[in-house]
């Protein structure tokens, strides 16, 4: 019943054919006229249903051809280069596009595509999906659509279109080379190059510095507007900034070396942020405040570009001057006391293989706190070379109950709890990392370059680089807390003692400050024997040193070079002596000496001044000073570290 519904042309004959057979029921005659006509429509029918078909097929034939024609033509004239290789990179066809970009007209068909393009990733020819790769030829850059498919002989091939993106790349490089890039600039020591200069040149050196800086941006076509006597602030096109880069920032030395009445040399710091993000200008400027912020904390003249999280330093090539004032150490001795106060308990910790400067300034916040009627505690897992005299006293004089390990002190610690960290201002150095961890309020006591890797979270931070030593700076903080500190004799000993260490006994790095701290110590009962006492040397110190001493090696003029052999767990106090005794010899500027604990490589670095060991040492993860720094290499044995600390200070030189 369905099918009578449908259209079809045999319905009639069946209708015609039943009207004939009825026609026999009343008259032969129509009946057999009728029967004839039937046979011709049938026949009729049959002829038209075989000529149909005969077209269409002819029709359809047609088609396909006119559809490979068509096809071949779009192969052929394809916007863009087309090429199709087997599966063993074989190169079965490509079209006229990209013989063009080929710049060959050498017949490349059936050769293998590895040798054509050896750098291309021939890893996409492996997969059943279609894949987007980048890939660039000579000056040109394309994106390059792998398409799998399977040809009539159902092998699979590959489809490779090569779209041309060498103008979207160059429109996103000149988009990326017009980025603004914010930057402070600050002259260091302004007011003491102007307290210092007669009152007549001042005028002239206020002019000096405007001008040599205004030159210098008008060279990278920066804006520049001073808001402040001493402070400007930059912006300028992130290709500038590559440039400024290449040259080392110039205007670094063109201060240093500019003469105008000034006693004292001009140093300038730079504070410069950016990003590879869109992010605003407000973000722009606060990553190069937190850029300028690192920069006078390593002491001035340098620049530090910050690029999101990644830092870099350039020049730092004098000493910090030391500043004359102490307004800043009283500022931060009060909102010290201020947060022992407010606390419950008090946690003192330096880093890890604490030395005597660490110890002695510990003692100097443990009696300070004390007076300020606090618990406080050492956190000291185990003595070690540098020590061992200083601890083997304090364990005697009763403080064993006051040091703790990590450990212990995590399990005493409180919500109320203050960790004063002494000596080193690195997340990853400090004595107990997961101690820090749990601080919710820290105080920084340093007197190191800071770190990138710098303690954040710290709620005051007083570092100083100019300070000899973080003795020096606990000393004046103790003066300030209150003069009626009662040291003991032990306490004011180890101060003065940590002192003595870091200035290689009151000749190196030390300032007026330096003598004044030594002083009150003395004042306070510090023994100067017993702190020459704690700084001596045993005998494998000083035939290790002997022995490291003979085989010294020059990898660059001035810079020597030195390898411990000692695998005691004195290692590390002998490489910083080797270094110290390598700058009592002729011709040496500086010393660098490498040696392995139980972890890998650690290098000491040495200088007096020329060469910045600290900038050289922090390409390989290290820190300090430009005079005194270390660095350490974790699963790296010495000859490795010497192979790679060689190609740094090459890059340096």
């Amino acid at each position: 019943m369905i099918g009578f519904f449908v259209p079809n042309t045999n319905i009639y004959l069946w209708i015609i054919g039943i009207l004939v057979g009825i026609l026999y029921f009343y008259t032969i005659p129509l009946a057999v006229l009728g029967s004839f006509i039937l046979v011709y429509l049938i026949y009729y029918k049959y002829r038209v249903d075989v000529e149909s078909e005969e077209r269409w097929r002819h029709v359809v034939e047609n088609l396909q051809l006119d559809m490979d024609a068509a096809s071949q033509n779009i192969m052929m004239e394809l916007p863009f280069p087309l090429i199709i290789l087997r599966k063993d990179e074989t190169i079965l066809w490509y079209n006229s596009r990209f013989r063009t970009i080929l710049g060959s007209k050498a017949n490349i068909l059936n050769k293998k595509y590895t040798k054509i393009f050896p750098e291309f990733d021939f890893d996409i020819l492996t997969g059943e999906e279609e894949q987007w790769s980048e890939f660039q030829l000579r000056d040109r850059h394309y994106r390059v659509y792998t398409k799998p498919v399977t040809n009539a002989k159902d092998e699979q091939i590959f489809l490779l279109y090569w779209i041309d993106q060498s103008d979207w790349k160059e429109l996103k490089k000149k988009y990326e080379m017009e980025r603004p890039v914010v930057a402070y600039l600050q002259v260091d020591n302004y007011d003491e190059i102007l307290s210092s200069t007669n009152e007549s040149y001042r005028p002239l050196i206020n002019a000096i510095i405007d001008q040599k800086i205004g030159s210098w941006c008008k060279e990278y076509d920066a804006l520049v507007n001073k808001y402040e006597q001493d402070q400007y602030v930059l912006v300028f096109e992130q290709q500038h900034l590559y440039a400024m880069e290449d040259k080392k920032f110039t205007i670094l030395d063109t201060m240093r070396e500019t003469q105008s009445g000034n006693k004292i040399p001009i140093t300038v710091s730079m504070g410069i942020g950016f990003s590879d993000d869109d992010i605003s200008f407000v973000q722009r400027k606060d990553l190069a405040k937190s850029a300028m912020d690192i920069a006078l904390a390593r002491g001035g003249d340098q620049v530090v570009v910050r690029r999101n999280e990644k830092v870099s330093y350039f020049g730092g090539k004098t000493q910090a001057l030391e500043k004359r004032t102490k307004t800043k150490a009283r500022l931060k001795a009060h909102g010290i006391k201020e947060l022992i106060e407010n606390a419950d308990q008090v946690f003192i910790m330096g880093h890890a293989l604490p030395d005597i400067d660490a110890l002695g300034a510990a003692l100097g916040i443990y009696r300070s706190t004390m007076f300020l009627n606090k618990p406080a505690f050492m956190v000291i897992d185990d003595s070690n070379p540098s020590i061992d005299v200083l601890y083997k006293d304090m364990l005697g004089a009763g403080y064993g109950e006051m040091m703790l390990r990590g450990e212990s002190a995590r399990k005493k610690w409180t919500t109320d709890s203050l960790l004063v960290i002494l000596d080193v201002h690195r997340k990853d150095l400090v004595q107990d990392v997961e101690l820090l961890a749990k601080a919710e309020k820290v105080i920084i006591i340093d007197h190191h370059i800071r770190a990138s890797n710098f303690i954040e979270e710290a709620v005051l931070t007083y570092i100083e680089p100019y300070a000899s030593s973080t003795c020096e700076l606990v000393t004046e903080v103790i003066e300030y807390i209150d003069e009626e500190i009662d040291l003991t004799e032990l306490e004011a000993t180890a101060l003065l003692a940590g002192i003595h260490m870091d200035t290689k006994g009151f000749s190196f790095k030390t300032g007026v400050r330096t003598f004044e701290a030594a002083s009150f110590l003395r004042k306070k009962g510090a023994d100067t024997l017993k702190a020459k006492e704690y700084l001596k040397d045993d005998l494998e110190i000083l035939v290790a040193k002997s022995e490291a001493l003979k085989e010294i090696e020059f990898v660059e003029k001035g810079v020597a070079l030195a390898v411990v052999e000692n695998r005691s767990e004195k290692v590390q106090l002998i490489a910083a002596q080797t270094a110290d005794a390598m700058l009592n010899i002729q011709g040496v500027e500086a010393a660098f000496v490498l040696a392995q604990n139980g972890e890998g490589a650690i290098i000491s670095g040495r200088s007096y001044g020329k060469v910045n060991v600290q900038r050289i040492l922090e390409e390989l993860g290290g820190g300090g000073h430009m005079n005194m720094a270390g660095a350490q290499l974790p699963g790296v044995d010495p000859a490795q570290a010497k192979e790679k600390l060689i190609q740094v200070i090459n890059k340096y030189v």
